[in-house]
Order: structure tokens, then C-alpha cells, then sequence
């Protein structure tokens, strides 16, 4: 086949196009990764069944959580394979508020989840009627609160719930 200046000017544009799409990839600056577990802040509401127990702001990250019934374990959205990298989540920043705030609450760890199935908040405990709800802005978790990633001003609620 014979080539034609026309035919060399397409080939010639062609491979050109291709070395100039991937030089610019091949120079691009590295992407600068988000800081990994980086203190937030969000707004957490515990919404008793009488009254609210806490409204507030709370600065958190992802951290180990200690509660009477469930022991030490790590609560930084990676717990299950959640999340590939670590960061604050709803159980945290409850544990974070009731730290310094002054209430207490307790869970208990379900090793098969990697996460705490809350049960009592400020002594409220729902016992056979009632459960504390986690949602994010206005929707519930599909998972555990310790799997769950919460970004800067997101709404956290825990909220008593009946069955």
C-alpha cells in the first residue's frame, strides 16, 4: 500500500495525540492524599426517650473505644473492611462527647460485626423495647457505628427508638 501525505499527516496526529495525552499524566504532580484520620468536627444529638440528652458539637477521629460491657476495641470506620483508611465515625464521636461532657454510655461488641451494638446512653437503656438509632444527616447508618464514616459538619444523632 502506498502512503500518502495525507495518510502520514493522520498517522503522524494520531500518535502525537496519544504521546500527548499521556505525558501530562506521566509529569502530573502527585495527588496530595486527605489527611487520614484527621480530627472533625460534626454535630452530635442524643435524643432520649423524655428529652435531649446532649446537642452539641464534638471534635473527633476514629479511635480505639473502651465501654464496661465491650471491652477495648478499634472504632476508625476500617472495622469490617468498611473503609480502607481510617477516620471518625458516629460510635467515636459519641465516646468523644460522653468523654468530655460528662455522661457515660455502654455497648456491646459483636466480634462477627467488628462493632458495639449500643445500649444504654446517659443511663438510658432500651432494654427489650427500645434501641438507640444511629443516623447521619437525617438517615440511618446501613451499618455499625464503628464502621461508618462521618465527614466535617455532618448531623450525628443517636436517637431512643421503639421496637
Amino acid at each position: 500500500m502506498r502512503s500518502t501525505p495525507a495518510r502520514r499527516a493522520v498517522l503522524v496526529s494520531a500518535v502525537l495525540g496519544l504521546a500527548v495525552t499521556a505525558v501530562p499524566a506521566a509529569n502530573a504532580a502527585p495527588a496530595v492524599p486527605a489527611a487520614a484520620n484527621a480530627p472533625i468536627n460534626v454535630t452530635l444529638t442524643v435524643k432520649g426517650p423524655d428529652s435531649t440528652l446532649f446537642n452539641g458539637t464534638v471534635r473527633t477521629t476514629g479511635h480505639d473505644v473502651t465501654t464496661a460491657s465491650g471491652g477495648t476495641h478499634k472504632c476508625d470506620g476500617t472495622n469490617n473492611g468498611a473503609n480502607p483508611t481510617p477516620g471518625a465515625t458516629p460510635t467515636a464521636a459519641l465516646d468523644d462527647a460522653a468523654k468530655n461532657k460528662g455522661f457515660t454510655w455502654d455497648g456491646t461488641w459483636y466480634p462477627s460485626f467488628e462493632d458495639y451494638f449500643v445500649s444504654t446512653i446517659a443511663g438510658k437503656n432500651g432494654g427489650s423495647t427500645a434501641y438507640w438509632n444511629i443516623s447521619v444527616n437525617g438517615t440511618s447508618t446501613p451499618v455499625g457505628g464503628c464502621q461508618f464514616r462521618i465527614k466535617a459538619g455532618d448531623k450525628v444523632a443517636f436517637t431512643w427508638t421503639e421496637l
